[in-house]
């Protein structure tokens, strides 16, 4: 390879590493902005789910942005393990794992537009706990 071929090959490295580098500071930075105006206190669940739930329905009730695309997509029940709907019923959201190398297995399932009815599933959607969840206009 010749040497002004290394140097834009090695260019272009670089340009795609600055642009992902950008790309999750943004993601990161979006999530922020969004939890950063709420009063976490008027989103809550009961304390026997992780704390992470709490900032997913921060971000529900903000109508996000999510940090992952998949987050808002319609959830197909094909476990049946919810009450049956209509398609298109039930949204799924990512709670985050922080030790997880990727989305993990924790969900919140949202019923209803807007939510009406609140699942967690901890087991990627094996078993499913529904949540009492208050945003204080009720």
């Amino acid at each position: 390879m010749s040497p002004t071929a290394r140097r834009v090959l090695w260019l272009v490295i670089a340009v795609a590493a600055a642009a992902a580098i950008v790309w999750i500071l943004d993601r990161h930075e979006a999530t922020e902005r969004a939890t950063a105006g709420l009063n976490r206190s008027l989103v809550f669940v009961d304390s026997t789910v992780p704390p992470e739930a709490n900032t997913t329905l921060a971000l529900i009730a903000a109508e996000g942005p999510f940090p992952h695309h998949r987050d808002g997509s319609t959830f197909q029940n094909r476990e049946h393990q919810l009450p049956d709907h209509p398609g298109g019923y039930y949204r799924e959201y990512t709670v985050e794992t922080p030790e997880a190398a990727d989305r993990g297995a924790r969900r919140i399932v949202t019923g209803g537009n807007p939510p009406e009815v609140y699942y967690y599933t901890g087991d990627h959607y094996q078993t499913f706990r529904r949540l009492e969840v208050t945003d204080g206009r009720r």
